[in-house]
């Protein structure tokens, strides 16, 4: 039986393996020549806009990715057949973004009728939101193809959650073939971006691992209380919120983590030394930044005759 398990393991790591390797930065180059260029204009327009829509949708390829793979599911509304991602505890209130999103689709369906997938713009206008803030570039991998279904359970099962230690965030982080340093530098994703009330509110009240100063200038807008001020915003990084960078590890350093989990990963654990070189320098933070969006981008994608390439984000075909 061992030997069986083991053997089944090895065949679904290979078949995920080989979906990966159907990716290719050079996808739509006959198909659909402008869709990147379509993308990163809107993308660039919305974030001009609102420098936090870049964060968030950053955030939602990452919601997307860690839930059954790269396959857009997190855009899907519920239907009568299933209860979709946006419900899910960490989801629910806090993902946004879903407009742009839709804008982009309508954009690009103008340009090449049903041939990029909504999964391939959540992951090029990840990228192009970071480089609209002043982050680094890197090439996204294309070819994904949308999923048909989504499931509110497995966003709740396989999405961090901001309470999180750091063993459940390197267990989390494994189960996606993503290891410490891929945990450290996604997380450095927070170096741009708000987080509401609702989950800081037991970090800057109950925790000892976090400078004194900093959580009483938050618990003015966030009061002790559970549903009072629930949805007030506070900056990841507080340093230079819209700005991409690596001063949320400075941050982490100096105990000023917003979340649980931020700091989590600078309280005396293994993500300690990976940290401080992030924090002493920013071009060791943007080379691991990218690597792990690219091996992010990498989970379980659909491709070939998997799924569909929806023509509306929000529901099948």
């Amino acid at each position: 039986m061992a030997y069986a398990s083991c053997l089944c393991l090895a065949v679904l790591l290979a078949m995920v393996s080989a979906a990966a390797a159907q990716l290719s930065s050079t996808f739509y180059d006959t198909s659909c020549p402008n869709a990147l260029s379509t993308i990163k204009s809107a993308v660039t327009t919305a974030v001009n806009n609102e420098p936090r829509m870049g964060a968030s949708l950053l955030r939602m390829h990452f919601h997307d990715c860690f839930v059954d793979g790269c396959d857009a599911s997190v855009l899907l509304n519920d239907t009568a057949t299933f209860t979709g991602e946006q419900g899910a505890i960490p989801n629910k209130n806090s993902l946004r973004g879903f407009t742009v999103i839709d804008n982009i689709k309508t954009q690009v369906e103008a340009v090449c009728n049903q041939t990029v997938s909504c999964a391939d713009i959540l992951a090029v206008a990840a990228r192009d939101s970071v480089v609209a803030l002043g982050g680094p570039s890197w090439t996204v991998l294309l070819g994904r193809r949308d999923s048909t279904n989504a499931s509110k359970s497995n966003a709740e099962s396989d999405l961090p959650g901001p309470n999180f230690d750091l063993s459940n965030l390197t267990q989390l982080f494994a189960n996606k073939n993503l290891n410490v340093t891929d945990l450290v530098a996604l997380s450095g994703g927070h170096t741009i971006g708000q987080a509401q009330c609702r989950f800081f509110r037991d970090h800057i009240y109950n925790d000892t691992n976090i400078n004194s100063t900093f959580a009483s200038s938050l618990q003015g807008s966030c009061p002790r209380a559970s549903g009072s001020g629930d949805a007030n915003l506070a900056p990841l990084d507080a340093a230079s919120p819209t700005t991409f960078n690596n001063d949320y590890f400075t941050n982490l350093v100096s105990q000023k983590g917003l979340l649980h989990s931020d700091q989590e990963l600078f309280n005396g654990g293994s993500a300690d030394s990976t940290v401080r070189s992030f924090a002493s320098s920013a071009s060791a933070f943007s080379s691991a930044f990218t690597a792990a969006m690219v091996k992010m981008g990498n989970i379980s994608p659909k491709t070939g005759s998997q799924g569909q390439i929806r023509i509306s984000c929000s529901k099948v075909n």
